[in-house]
């Protein structure tokens, strides 16, 4: 009799489980915009999910431990005049997150540690170069406030968020509409899959297609995806990729190999509803005391929950093989580094006593002076001499002008986020 060899895995027996009612975030009105991205976007300190709303664009920032039934006054991040597409939390920042929108811009905002008693609407940066919507962003892996955009348009972007800069843009590589981007790990490279069936990998610094042998899969895994577009979540420490059905009420994972034959189907984790999203926490943010390997968050027409996933441990010890070093939130590289040719793999740190999440940092944004160009080139072509001169002098009351109308502003926003602050302390009672 032949016996049938098992392979041996430290990952076959994942369980997965939703957490408990009360730990789930009810009376959410999730987005009913048809687009193809996950909705969601959590990190250790934040919840993000994209809402219903008036007026434009909207999405909710909830603190993760703000559990339980939401007020239906909560405040908003509302300053799209179109629905809001796509949110990503900035890697090295836990209190920056980006937006995109069916407006053509993408806005970068800054998220407080206390919850504003009112709706933020002004972002920190909009970055405008896009015709069509914009239904993809994602940061960029390991440099400090570089943001991929793409629209409806065919084009990706690459943004300097510290300068509001365009970077790069591959405006002739896609001849249809892309359908989703991601870095490799150092960020080196970029994949999307696109309407047009093909896969493409890119440089996107030359950008050039890099390779061309895509012809045929090493490995090809049928799946039932008759619901809905499938949103897939990859953990480089584990080498799971999870795969979850927007429209479908499973989440199915399997781990990939450098052997044949490549990917090994683990295990499925079925619930009774449907996910209209999902967000998926970086590793940093996990349980490690209770052997958590990844952490989903389920959206639901009115609600959000968490779904756990551990590996069953009989010791209390910090399993090491479960939790190798992982990506910090530090960047290795700045923008500048990047755009130049230099590339950095994650700085990593270790989970054995947990990780804390830093407290807020503020995103600077330092953009070049328009008004400065305009006055070199503008009255020269334009006016004689004396006009020049006259139009100079006026110039410079206006730059005068406005630096003191915004350092009035300035010192009004810092005077309104103390007093939120107090108004926040107060009202949890720590004052």
């Amino acid at each position: 009799m032949s016996r049938r060899v098992v392979r041996q895995s430290k990952f076959r027996h994942i369980f997965g489980q939703p957490l408990k009612t009360d730990q789930m975030y009810e009376d959410i009105r999730v987005s009913k915009v048809t687009w193809d991205s996950s909705f969601c976007a959590v990190n250790p300190k934040f919840i993000a999910i994209i809402v219903e709303s008036g007026g434009g664009g909207a999405f909710m920032v909830l603190p993760l431990s703000k559990t339980g039934r939401v007020d239906k006054n909560h405040p908003l991040v509302s300053g799209h005049s179109a629905p809001v597409l796509d949110i990503d939390w900035c890697p090295h920042n836990d209190n920056v997150i980006a937006s995109a929108s069916d407006d053509t811009t993408i806005m970068v905002w800054q998220i407080p540690d206390y919850t504003p008693v009112r709706s933020i609407t002004e972002p920190i940066v909009t970055l405008e170069g896009h015709s069509k919507r914009v239904g993809i962003i994602t940061w960029h892996p390991t440099a400090r406030n570089v943001l991929l955009s793409a629209g409806g348009d065919n084009v990706i972007i690459i943004w300097n968020v510290g300068t509001g800069e365009a970077l790069f843009v591959l405006n002739d590589i896609h001849t249809d509409l892309i359908y989703n981007v991601c870095w490799n790990q150092n960020g080196s490279l970029i994949s999307t899959t696109c309407k047009d069936k093909k896969v493409r990998i890119i440089d996107p610094r030359k950008k050039l297609v890099v390779t061309k042998s895509f012809d045929e899969p090493i490995v090809l895994q049928e799946m039932d995806t008759s619901n809905g577009v499938l949103l897939p979540f990859y953990d480089p420490d584990s080498s799971i990729v999870y795969l979850c059905g927007k429209g479908d009420s499973s989440i199915r994972y399997f781990e990939i190999t450098d052997e044949p034959p490549y990917v090994h189907y683990l295990n499925t984790y079925s619930s009774k509803e449907p996910q209209r999203g999902m967000g998926f926490m970086p590793k940093r943010g996990l349980d490690v005391s209770k052997c958590e390997i990844a952490r989903f968050y389920k959206l639901h027409e009115r609600k959000c929950e968490p779904i756990v996933m551990t590996v069953p441990r009989k010791s209390d010890l910090f399993q090491d093989d479960l939790y190798p070093d992982t990506a910090g939130p530090e960047p290795a590289l700045e923008a500048e580094e990047w755009a130049t040719g230099k590339d950095a793999g994650p700085l990593l740190i270790s989970l054995r006593d947990g990780y804390v999440p830093l407290k807020n940092r503020e995103l600077k944004v330092t953009k070049k002076n328009i008004l400065d160009k305009r006055a070199l080139q503008g009255p020269r072509r334009s006016y004689s001499t004396c006009d020049s001169s006259l139009s100079r002098t006026v110039l410079e009351e206006l730059l005068e002008e406005i630096k003191s109308l915004r350092a009035m502003v300035q010192g009004q926003e810092k005077r309104i986020s103390e007093l939120e602050h107090k108004l926040s302390q107060f009202t949890n009672g720590t004052s």
